[in-house]
């Protein structure tokens, strides 16, 4: 009976944590800034892949939401931790699509590629579950190269946070702040062929990225 209860009690962990993001969040000043050259490119038939740094995501969560229509997918670990934020995912509009570069990775590498195809859009933390912080794995560019999207960056700054002791010093945006989410422009990592091009286009995302990494 009390493992019952516990895993009723797990299952409506992930609700109620929506619920108090979407409330958080909606504190925020929330300005939006390049997001439509992307939304056209799908529109004329284009896959976009959006990536993002795991410090990063939590701000984004609220506006995600706005994309539920193409019931998008999002590469989530099979952790404990995991477990929550696919629910949270779930809760979103978005599929969470379990797995990472640790764990059945190329299973889930093959769904997120099916799902891309199909739904035109799909999101990828670069240095995700684990870290370490500023190093992109290689899954985005597979994920591109096998699907032809482009890669769109999201940079996610606030005028005032909270930076957790963590791997990625994660960032949490403090009630009232004035937060952006600010897309790059498109990148294209399909052009050339074998494992140097593929780590060529890794190293040159790393590099564009990486100077948005937050204190």
């Amino acid at each position: 009976m009390q493992e019952k209860y516990r895993y009723k009690l797990a299952g409506l962990v992930p609700g109620f944590l929506y619920h108090f993001i979407r409330c958080y969040s909606w504190t925020f000043r929330l300005h939006i800034e390049n997001e439509k050259p992307w939304q056209e490119h799908m529109k004329h038939g284009g896959r976009v892949l959006l990536c993002c740094w795991h410090q990063q995501f939590f701000a984004a969560i609220r506006h995600f939401k706005a994309y539920s229509v193409h019931r998008p997918a999002l590469m989530i670990s099979q952790s404990k931790d995991g477990d929550i934020v696919a629910g949270i995912a779930e809760k979103s509009g978005w599929h969470a699509v379990r797995g990472s570069s640790s764990r059945n990775g190329g299973r889930a590498l093959k769904e997120m590629v099916e799902r891309l195809k199909c739904s035109g859009l799909a999101a990828h933390i670069v240095d995700g579950p684990k870290g370490p912080s500023g190093i992109i794995k290689a899954g985005v560019v597979s994920l591109a190269r096998a699907t032809g999207a482009v890669v769109v960056p999201l940079y996610v700054t606030s005028d005032r946070a909270w930076y957790f002791n963590s791997w990625d010093r994660f960032m949490l945006p403090k009630p009232f702040a004035e937060v952006y989410l600010r897309f790059g422009e498109m990148v294209d990592l399909t052009t050339g062929q074998g494992d140097a091009a593929f780590e060529r286009h890794r190293l040159q995302l790393q590099e564009s990225m990486r100077p948005y990494l937050l204190p």
